[in-house]
């Protein structure tokens, strides 16, 4: 198996607090206080939706950038929720500060459904988990 990405991560002393170590990033996650956390970070959840997110735009960008297509500013706004079933849904909304055509809006679409965020949530993903320290 190929590794894509890695990322640590450290329970601090209060509450829900976690540190993140994403390559040379630290970041924070919390949840928020009606949760019991004290809102310190973005929820779990918020991060897979940024994450989503600059991955939606960022291979946009590239996909413009190699047609010569204009951008401008792309903004996309991500919401989950779950249904009477509890099945998961997310749904994705582009904007862009320029005016694009209906051609170029449908492929910009087509390419959103399959970036690599996009793919991997839809395909889901084999989860392991051991103790540090065991092999599987």
């Amino acid at each position: 198996m190929r590794t894509i990405s890695s990322t640590s991560a450290t329970l601090a002393e209060v509450d829900y607090l976690t540190r993140i170590q994403a390559g040379r990033h630290s970041l924070l996650a919390d949840e928020p206080a009606s949760a019991g956390g004290t809102d310190a970070g973005p929820a779990p959840y918020d991060y897979l939706l940024a994450g989503l997110a600059a991955c939606t735009l960022m291979t946009l960008r590239m996909y413009a950038q190699k047609k010569g297509w204009e951008l401008g500013t792309m903004d996309v706004q991500i919401t989950l929720g779950k249904d009477q079933d509890k099945q998961t849904h997310i749904h994705r909304q582009l904007s862009s500060s320029v005016s694009l055509t209906e051609e170029q809006w449908q492929k910009l679409l087509e390419i959103a459904a399959k970036t690599p965020v996009t793919l991997t949530l839809l395909q889901g993903a084999a989860i392991t988990t051991e103790r540090a320290g065991d092999s599987l």
